[in-house]
């Protein structure tokens, strides 16, 4: 008889910003913003769940952000207090299993089929670390529970926050045909879009495709929700994960040809990718900007620096010329931006503080001219 695995992800609540409502009680109850300076150009890393109830979240221009909610309190992220933080919870992962795949400083997957603990329901894990979570740092967190990583992962976003959902392996297709399009892994606004040009809503209407209809209209996505969709996911936890490069891409609603429209866009990529490389505690060398014009044709542009970088301006500055020289050159709209860093290294491996990259920043009104 094949083993069930059990799988659990724990993903905190607004982590960052209920780090900082934690230690400042007089932010608690409050609309909280962390992230850019809403006066500069600059992107939510995340906001408390009284700032979300104004339509404010993560990767939001932070000007946009302050325009729904003006009372709301903006701060920039203090990652060192994170990453400690994160450190705690890891290490209460690790006291459960060794099979532990984390995803960022606030959220992982683990495999508890054979845990240190002996427990025997995947259930009763969850409930014990999200106990402990709370008592050593004052945090809650969601979990999901499940046979597979993919279910797992949209259960803990299924009751927000503080939520634990359990989906068994005979609970799989009625909680499957019931979820948005839109929460399945991989599905962005786009692909949204263009499946509910065909009338495909929830999980249930996009059972009706077969696979070869799914890759007809999405190509190797489409094979991927064919299986998940039917609850198959034979991905196992990977405690190592080699990380090759970051990075944010996002394909237009509307095709773009306006560089400053594009320049903030890319600003806003920068921010959120150095973001990332902080969390991670990474540095990298090489920065690449990607295009695909409105006729498919895709563009990609790297420039290899000496010391690597985790600096948002840094990367800004680099691909800014890049991107205004292509704007300069073709005639055609952009349907995709992307901004990648990659030849990582480790913050350890560096030995030093992130290297700011010698360049001016460039000036706003020069980037027009």
């Amino acid at each position: 008889m094949e083993l069930i695995r059990k799988i659990i992800h724990v993903d905190m609540d607004a982590f960052y910003a209920s780090i900082e409502q934690r230690d400042h009680p007089e932010w608690r109850g409050k609309p909280l913003v962390v992230g850019g300076d809403p006066n500069r150009r600059g992107v939510v890393a995340t906001c408390s769940y009284e700032a979300r109830r104004y339509g404010i979240h993560s990767a939001m221009a932070a000007q946009q952000a302050y325009q729904r909610c003006p009372h709301a309190i903006f701060i920039r992220p203090r990652f060192d207090v994170y990453h400690a933080v994160s450190a705690q919870i890891m290490q209460i992962f690790h006291s459960y299993t060794e099979l532990v795949e984390p995803l960022s400083l606030d959220e992982a997957y683990l495999d508890v089929t054979h845990n240190l603990r002996g427990i025997a329901a995947g259930t009763h894990v969850a409930q014990a670390i999200k106990a402990q979570i709370y008592q050593e740092t004052g945090l809650t967190a969601s979990a999901g529970v499940s046979y597979n990583k993919f279910i797992a992962k949209l259960a803990s976003d299924y009751r927000k926050p503080d939520g634990l959902t359990v989906v068994s392996p005979q609970q799989a297709v009625r909680f499957l045909e019931g979820i948005s399009i839109d929460k399945f892994f991989g599905v962005g606004k786009v692909t949204a879009a263009r499946l509910r040009e065909l009338d495909i809503e929830t999980g249930a209407d996009l059972k009706r495709l077969s696979e070869a209809e799914l890759q007809r209209i999405l190509h190797k996505q489409g094979s991927v929700l064919y299986h998940y969709v039917r609850g198959e996911d034979d991905r196992p936890v990977q405690p190592a994960r080699v990380r090759k490069s970051v990075g944010k891409e996002t394909t237009l609603s509307e095709d773009l040809d306006d560089p400053e429209e594009l320049l903030l866009l890319m600003s806003q990529m920068a921010e959120q990718v150095a973001r990332r490389l902080h969390e991670l505690q990474l540095l990298g060398k090489t920065i690449t900007l990607k295009l695909r014009w409105s006729d498919f044709q895709r563009l990609t542009r790297s420039i290899t620096i000496p010391d690597a970088t985790q600096d948002a301006r840094t990367i800004v500055n680099i691909l800014t010329p890049v991107l205004l020289n292509q704007m300069q050159t073709g005639q055609q709209r952009v349907r995709l931006i992307g901004v990648t860093v990659s030849h990582l290294i480790t913050s350890a491996e560096a030995n030093q503080p992130a290297q700011i990259y010698p360049l001016p920043l460039w000036d706003e009104d020069a980037w027009l001219a």
